[in-house]
């Protein structure tokens, strides 16, 4: 759980230079989420990208260090949002116009592994805001915003004071948020400046938005604090033998049916193998049992 909690959380980076391939992937049960994109050039090529034909002193003199493409985010939104994986060959045909003819370019993607299932909670300044899971069930913060965004929020609608549309947010709201309610099964706190600070400037409303969703807990067993460990008993020594064999077939179990989802290919071809290996044996078992017979 910790595991998967950790690789949801992580924000990753990728890059590919022209005739290379980008490829993006995420855990089991999350898809990906784009953040951001570049393909371009702002540095030189002995830096990032080297080109893979020798460049005279001149060539590189006149090598284009402020190039961008504009269309990279929503090309990169096409291929790849929502999936959970994607591949393809970078090269600038693949983006449009080329801005920079002659100047090897390169791709950077930052994204994130979103759950494929997930809450969504708002709440304006100064209202207290409930996160809660059913039993057996705890809080996975995946993003959360304090602050007031460009596009606003439908529950908190923005009162013009007199005061243009500014962007701001919390740098600390995630962190927070993390702290307060992860791994919980309830938790609540209040959309104030007091617990996130004061990002924008007076005056502007703010708002919370919190992403989350509801993950099952590891398998704990019911201890009864009140009866001492009997020690003297065998039976009562060999109950946690038992029990603990018991779960751990039931995590190999799940371990297994995690593995055949992921890669129900591999799990074919192992399946496959496996038959054919048995069949071979059981026909050298034949032959050698023939043979003993005959002799």
């Amino acid at each position: 759980f910790a595991g998967y909690i950790s690789q949801v959380l992580k924000n990753y980076t990728d890059h590919a230079c022209d005739g290379e391939y980008v490829s993006l992937r995420c855990p089991h049960r999350t898809t990906i989420s784009i953040q951001s994109s570049f393909y371009g050039r702002i540095v030189p090529s002995h830096q990032l990208c080297p080109s893979r034909y020798p460049h005279s002193y001149a060539t590189l003199i006149k090598e284009d260090v402020a190039c961008s493409v504009g269309t990279s985010l929503q090309k990169m939104l096409d291929e790849c949002q929502d999936r959970r994986s994607c591949q393809f060959l970078v090269n600038s045909r693949l983006f449009g116009m080329d801005p920079c003819p002659g100047t090897g370019k390169y791709l950077l993607v930052w994204y994130k592994c979103r759950p494929n299932e997930y809450k969504s909670k708002v709440a304006c300044e100064d209202d207290k805001l409930r996160l809660s899971c059913k039993k057996s069930m705890v809080i996975a913060i995946y993003s959360a915003i304090f602050g007031r965004t460009q596009g606003g929020s439908l529950e908190c609608p923005y009162q013009n004071l007199g005061m243009p549309m500014i962007e701001c947010q919390s740098a600390t709201a995630l962190q927070l948020m993390i702290k307060r309610c992860h791994g919980k099964r309830s938790c609540s706190i209040y959309a104030s400046t007091y617990e996130f600070g004061d990002p924008c400037y007076p005056g502007i409303q703010k708002h919370l938005n919190v992403i989350y969703t509801c993950e099952n807990t590891p398998l704990l067993l019911p201890v009864d604090e009140t009866r001492p460990p009997a020690l003297s008993s065998s039976s009562s020594s060999m109950e946690p033998v038992g029990v603990s064999t018991e779960m751990a077939l039931l995590s190999n179990i799940l371990a297994a049916y995690a593995f055949i989802t992921e890669n129900p290919e591999r799990a074919a071809l192992y399946f496959v193998s496996g038959v054919c290996i048995g069949l071979v044996l059981t026909l050298l078992a034949l032959v050698l049992r023939v043979s003993c017979r005959t002799d």
